[in-house]
Order: structure tokens, then sequence, then C-alpha cells
């Protein structure tokens, strides 16, 4: 087997159009974390977001085998484009529009576990991100989205205003007020992380 991890997405994506299915593999392990994450925080539903992401390779498959993607850009953030576009298309055919809810099934700070700590700092660590997670679910959905695609997606604001399809000042200055106005219900609330 070929080391494909040093390649780039670009050279990923054309083994791949020439019939070497390990380099998906790669691609889909590269970035199976992040796009699961962005889908699930918009969703809120641990078995509907497993469906999108599921969706969101189908649809890229189809799209590589059919020869119609272009490298104009990168390949996360065109992934991140058809997730995000298919979020919007399942709350379409809902008629309802997406909202993040605090849940007590497993959330993305569970899945992003960079080492194992304590029982007690797991404990205030869940008390601060159930926190963060409740002020998060009372702001506006722009600025809710925009924090979301920055700090749970490490998206730029260059991705987040192609996603969002505004400009970068505008994608900057709802991350301002969505940080603002986490501030003042920080101060209101007399809440500590």
């Amino acid at each position: 087997m070929k080391c494909l991890i040093n390649l780039t997405d670009q050279q990923l994506v054309h083994l791949y159009m020439d019939g070497d299915t390990d380099a998906l593999s790669t691609l889909v392990t590269r970035y199976k974390d992040r796009i699961y994450t962005s889908i699930y925080l918009l969703v809120k539903d641990k078995y509907l977001a497993e469906d999108l992401f599921q969706d969101v390779f189908i649809r890229i498959i189809d799209t590589l085998k059919g020869r119609r993607y272009t490298d104009e850009g990168k390949f996360l953030p065109w992934a991140l484009r058809i997730a995000h576009n298919l979020c919007v298309d399942h709350f379409r055919k809902v008629k309802r529009s997406p909202s993040i809810k605090t849940s007590d099934d497993r959330d993305i700070f569970e899945v992003l576990n960079f080492f194992e700590p304590s029982a007690e700092h797991k404990m205030m660590q869940n008390q601060s991100h159930d926190r963060v997670r409740r002020m998060i679910d009372l702001l506006p959905e722009d600025q809710r989205e925009v924090i979301i695609m920055r700090h749970y997606a490490d998206l730029s604001f260059k991705e987040i205003s192609d996603l969002t399809k505004c400009s970068i000042n505008t994608a900057l200055g709802r991350m301002r007020y969505g940080l603002i106005n986490m501030r003042k219900m920080m101060a209101e609330k007399q809440i500590a992380l």
C-alpha cells in the first residue's frame, strides 16, 4: 500500500478519480471529524448527523466519479459546503429552521477527546461546556452559526463567508456580536467558566 497520508488533498482527489479507492479513504480519515462535527452542531441529532455525513460522501463520490470536481478551491471547504447545503435542505424539507439544543446525548466535547482528564476535571469541564452550549443556544441563528463554524469546525472567516454566502466583514461582525452577547449573558447571570 502506498503512503497516501503525506499527499495533498488535490493529489488524493486526482488519484481517486484515476481509480485509487485508498485515496478517498485517506481523505475521509483526514476530514471525517471536522465534517461530522459541523453537521452535528447544526442538526443536534446524532443519528441524523450520521445520515447526513454519509450523504455528504455519497455526493462527493458521485461528483468525483463524474469528473465534475474542479480544483478551484480546497477539498475541505467544498466538502463543508456540501454538508451545510444538505443540512439546509433537510430543514427545508421538514419546514423548520435549524436550532442547537442542549442534549443529554454524547456531544462534540466527548467526540474531541484530546487527553484523558481526571474525573474531577471532566466534571468541571462538562459543566463549563454545558454553560457555553446553553449560551450559544440563546444566540440569534446567524451568530450561532458563525461561532460554531469558527470555534468547533475550525474554519477561517473566508471559508465561513463562502459557506454562508456573506462577506468576510459580515461573518466577522456576526462573530463579534455573538461573543459580545455571550459576555453579556455571562455578566447578567454571573456565570464563571
